[in-house]
């Protein structure tokens, strides 16, 4: 009996050498539409799917290859009643499925609009596909042009049970891939959007922008998977520079999450995922000398977020010190010249601009943990005066805006200390949030007098006020809510600091 090979694509790479090798394995091809005129146009013998269905298509071609002759042929095992059930309705033996699906997430990524997308579901070829996987004992199952030299190498009838099942596992990848992202893109369709963590069934599918050099460690492998439709770093200018690394890719994410945050100008340097100097300025030279000089120490083979444009004088200050990612804005062709002598520095580009809903994932042993992106800034129509002399909130504004966005970016138990628009000490990572404010106090010193400082979370006792009071702080900002909130009421009234609560705290773990 003939063997046929059912060929139905979008992307046309690669379908003549593929198909003058089906051919010369003695298997007879059976096209739909598009890809047959392909073949004709090219020489390659073939037969329209129509001939062995009996109909042409219709509905403007979202009907064409739903026939159980086709199903049937892709199905059948080879058994005698299948066989027998196969003959019955006039049905080939079909050896081999090339299906690659209508492109819905080209046309996501291109900004296509509603009515054009729904056009791009295909429903004919995933059926296809999920049927060729489902037998893949008896069908080999295509669905990549990278597939095509692969499968070529081997004859059909030679090809291992586990050659076939890893094609199958792929084309259920594909498949699920691709429902995944038109589920995700209807979510946002919706008024109001959906968030992902209010869905029962919470799917998640990325497309490998690349491997990483490793993971947190050299002996750990890493990749990155872009989100279809969502901006970030996989639509980012690299100019230059190594490969990015796991670590790179995390430490970059949370600068240039934090100076998005800010006002502009703003720089953000960022070691192990955590600030270790921010600055504002009235220009982003002189912001990310604050930044630098907040811990010129820490710095040192961190990652520098620019709020701004990089010029000409900023690259040359940014040249001297060794620095494993820059992001900004954008660069002068000047600015970019300059960071070229530096080879091995990766230099990025991008917009600053916050999604209005992002996610975060964590695994867990036997499953994982979502949560919505915490978004950080300062709560100006809730903030409550509750102890201390009243402050001049206008005088204090930047160093408050500054103190209290930049906590929500330092790993708990957080505290900041920052001085004319600046990060002058940041504590973080303790397990007891006196050490923590011990910690930024000690490294602000004298700078730490008239300064702003921020915490994450409650004092739950008075510590932290009577700490500050040593170091001669100027203002005192943190959520509230504890039992003993009074202990510190209590110091801040003994010491004459203006405390205020924001009735909303930042962990980040």
């Amino acid at each position: 009996m003939d063997q046929w090979a059912v060929l139905s694509v979008s992307d046309k790479t690669g379908l003549a050498e593929l198909a003058q090798g089906f051919l010369s394995q003695g298997i007879k091809l059976l096209a739909s539409g598009g890809t047959y005129r392909f073949l004709q146009e090219h020489g390659i013998e073939a037969r329209p799917l129509e001939d062995l269905t009996g109909f042409s298509e219709i509905l403007g071609g979202r009907v064409k290859t739903l026939h159980p002759r086709i199903y049937a042929g892709i199905l059948s095992r080879e058994t005698d009643q299948d066989i027998r059930d196969r003959d019955t309705i006039g049905a080939p033996q079909i050896v081999a499925v090339v299906v690659n699906l209508y492109p819905f997430e080209n046309r996501l990524t291109q900004g296509a609009d509603q009515p054009t997308l729904i056009e791009e579901i295909d429903i004919g070829g995933v059926a296809l596909i999920r049927a060729a996987a489902k037998n893949f004992a008896q069908v080999l199952v295509l669905v990549d042009p990278k597939q095509y030299p692969e499968a070529l190498k081997t004859p059909i009838t030679a090809l291992s049970w586990e050659d076939r099942l890893r094609f199958a596992q792929e084309a259920f990848l594909h498949i699920a891939h691709y429902d995944a992202v038109i589920a995700q893109t209807f979510s946002q369709w919706r008024n109001p959007p959906v968030k992902p963590v209010q869905e029962e069934v919470y799917v998640l599918s990325g497309r490998k922008w690349g491997e990483l050099r490793y993971g947190e460690n050299p002996h750990q492998d890493a990749a990155f998977y872009a989100v279809p439709g969502q901006e970030g770093f996989q639509s980012a200018t690299l100019y230059q520079g190594k490969a990015l690394s796991y670590n790179n890719l995390a430490d970059a994410d949370t600068a240039w999450r934090l100076s998005a945050s800010l006002p502009a100008p703003n720089a953000v340097a960022v070691k192990h995922q955590t600030p270790c100097g921010v600055g504002l300025g009235t220009t982003l030279e002189e912001a990310y000398v604050k930044a630098y000089e907040a811990d010129p120490v820490s710095i040192f083979g961190g990652i520098v977020a620019l709020k701004g444009t990089v010029d000409e004088s900023l690259a040359t200050r940014l040249n001297t010190l060794f620095l494993e990612v820059v992001i900004a804005e954008s660069y002068t062709p000047e600015a970019l010249k300059i960071l070229a002598k530096k080879k091995n520095l990766r230099v990025l580009a991008m917009p600053f601009n916050l999604p209005s809903y992002a996610e975060e994932i964590r695994t867990i042993t036997g499953g994982f943990l979502v949560q919505q992106r915490d978004r950080v800034s300062v709560p100006w129509d809730r903030l409550q005066h509750v102890a201390g002399p009243q402050a001049d909130l206008e005088k204090f504004k930047q160093d408050v805006t500054l103190a209290w966005t930049t906590v929500g970016f330092v790993k708990s138990n957080a505290i900041v200390v920052v001085k004319d628009g600046m990060t002058v000490g940041i504590g973080g990572g303790q397990t007891n949030r006196i050490d923590a404010a011990r910690q930024a106090l000690e490294q602000a010193k004298e700078k730490a007098q008239g300064a702003v400082l921020a915490s994450d979370a409650f004092f739950p006792f008075g510590d932290v006020m009577t700490e500050a009071a040593k170091y001669h702080v100027g203002l005192v900002i943190q959520p509230g809510g504890s039992l003993r909130d009074n202990e510190s009421i209590d110091a801040a009234n003994l010491y004459q600091i203006p405390l205020y609560f924001t009735g909303q705290r930042h962990f980040r773990h």
